[in-house]
């Protein structure tokens, strides 16, 4: 109880390079205490929890914004491949930023919002107001609107589901898009990822993705869909395309 007052005492009252030496020193211990394989699996374990919380920081410090939006600018991506006077469809549009960040760019570009995430959909519809703009509250696996749309997106959505070749081929048979705009993670972003996979440790970057992909796996669906990849761009340890 005394050793934890002191550790506590520490860690809110030193400054931060003092912290950084005592972890650093104790880390370093820690490590050389156990095997190569025992030391790594402790330090990439502890790597996935300082990234996840990292990203919830970036959230705050972002004014529930992930900073990452303003990054690696994505958007980007997604308002070049969109064409005046099309209909866009969101699918897995989070809080909004993007699709918002789209029509803004457009004028006569209208765009509709599904996330099955009540809490993004009302973080959407209180944060982002446009005339061409709507966000509903939906599952795309049973809920995709009724009619078709020029483009659909899917950023950071195909690795949450676990049968997305079923999904892509009755995306394409409800809403007929003549282009769908993907972003995905890669698996081979850092060499720690297979490392990670090899000693038993949890690689992806959320616990909910099915998959991370390999480019060739990843083309191999689509193509399974009934799509063919067009412009694709590798950033940021992720794969973004055109799939016509």
């Amino acid at each position: 109880m005394i050793k934890k007052y002191f550790i506590e005492r520490l860690f809110f009252h030193a400054d931060i390079e003092n912290v950084i030496l005592y972890l650093m020193d104790v880390l370093r211990k820690y490590s050389l205490s156990k095997s190569p394989s025992d030391s790594l699996k402790f330090l990439l374990t502890l790597n996935n929890e300082i990234y996840t919380l990292t990203g919830q920081e970036a959230i705050r410090y972002g004014d529930g914004i992930h900073t990452k939006h303003r990054h690696i600018k994505y958007h980007e991506f997604f308002i070049k491949n969109i064409h005046e006077g099309e209909t866009v469809l969101d699918i897995g549009c989070g809080n909004g930023a993007l699709a918002y960040d789209v029509v803004s760019r457009f004028e006569n570009v209208s765009l509709t919002g599904i996330d099955m995430n009540e809490t993004n959909i009302s973080f959407a519809k209180q944060t982002y107001s446009h005339p061409r703009l709507e966000f509903y509250l939906g599952n795309a696996l049973t809920d995709l609107p009724g009619k078709s749309f020029d483009v659909v997106i899917l950023s950071n959505v195909l690795e949450h589901l676990e049968n997305r070749v079923d999904f892509l081929l009755s995306m394409k048979k409800v809403i007929s898009p003549k282009r769908v705009l993907l972003r995905v993670p890669l698996f081979e972003r850092d060499w720690r990822v297979p490392l990670m996979k090899e000693l038993g440790i949890d690689y992806r970057l959320d616990k909910t993705h099915f998959v991370e992909y390999v480019q060739e796996e990843f083309e191999d669906e689509i193509k399974k869909a009934g799509y063919s990849i067009g412009e694709k761009e590798f950033r940021w340890g992720e794969l973004w395309c055109v799939a016509k």
